[in-house]
């Protein structure tokens, strides 16, 4: 065993600092997938009740030690049901930064299947979205590229619809008894509509999210999902992608992310754009 050096009579060897190292990275990625959620403040109760079991244990309180061991031994099933959502997203996580993701082989099949099965008109979408934010009526569309999303199009209405102007303005139509939920888009085609779908509990979202976009970001949090939300009230538009979200983007823009995400494109990261007053140009009527 090779030392790396000594503190006190403590001999810390190599394999310890990259033990110690993994750890660290594991505690961060943790603490970036609950940080702003409520799981943060069940986590810290947790970890508070694991601390006080040490001291009651070192401190020899028998009664007290064996009742809070009775607790932690089932704290891991605990966690287990209490963190489900967290866990989750990081199995996800792990999921996306796989090298086979980049593989040239799979890198084909993905192009042959975009080729054939998300061959829909842009177009046709983004003239939709002009005419949806112009006259502030909200909006809710749900982009898979390699998720069918069954679970979640079984709460709605299938449609198995193509994706055209006309089609997206008569379900969102106020009047419409499609309107009030999500659509959801999976190879090229509108699978289903009225969808419901979950809303996130991150604390930090800026309070003008509504309902619309707080089930966007819920729903990129835990789906590997592209999710565009048209508010109701102010007919502003975001994008979201991984629980982060891009806003006050011009119409060539979304077009441009949409397709990126479909073709997996997309840049590894994504970043909150900065407040700021959306285009005029942006909303003007069609």
């Amino acid at each position: 065993m090779i030392f790396a050096f000594k503190i006190g009579f403590l001999e810390v060897t190599w394999v310890d600092l990259v033990d110690i190292s993994l750890v660290a990275i594991l505690l961060y990625q943790i603490y970036k997938l609950i940080r702003g959620s409520i799981a943060v403040k069940i986590f810290l109760g947790i970890l508070s009740l694991y601390l006080i079991y040490l001291i009651v244990r070192a401190a020899q309180m028998e009664l007290l030690t064996t009742i809070l061991g009775q607790f932690m031994g089932v704290g891991v099933l605990a966690m287990i049901i209490l963190f489900q959502p967290e866990i989750r997203k990081f199995l996800l996580l792990i999921g996306r930064s796989t090298d086979l993701n980049r593989d040239n082989i799979f890198k084909n099949i993905t192009n042959w299947r975009n080729e054939h099965h998300d061959d829909f008109d842009i177009h046709e979408l983004i003239e939709a979205l002009k005419t949806l934010k112009a006259t502030r009526t909200g909006a809710l569309i749900v982009f898979s590229r390699d998720i069918e999303l069954k679970f979640y199009a079984e709460t709605g209405d299938d449609l198995d619809a193509k994706v055209n102007k006309k089609i997206l303005l008569s379900i969102f139509n106020k009047q419409s008894p499609l309107h009030d939920g999500a659509i959801i888009i999976y190879k090229g085609r509108i699978k289903a509509a009225r969808c419901v779908l979950p809303v996130s509990e991150n604390d930090n979202l800026p309070s003008y999210f509504g309902m619309r976009h707080r089930s966007a970001m819920g729903m990129s949090e835990v789906t590997d999902t592209l999710v565009l939300a048209i508010s109701e009230e102010t007919g502003r538009l975001i994008l979201a992608r991984n629980g982060k979200y891009l806003r006050s983007l011009k119409l060539k823009q979304v077009e441009q992310r949409i397709l990126e995400y479909l073709h997996n494109e997309e840049p590894k990261t994504w970043e909150e754009m900065p407040e700021e007053t959306e285009s005029v140009e942006e909303i003007k009527t069609p």
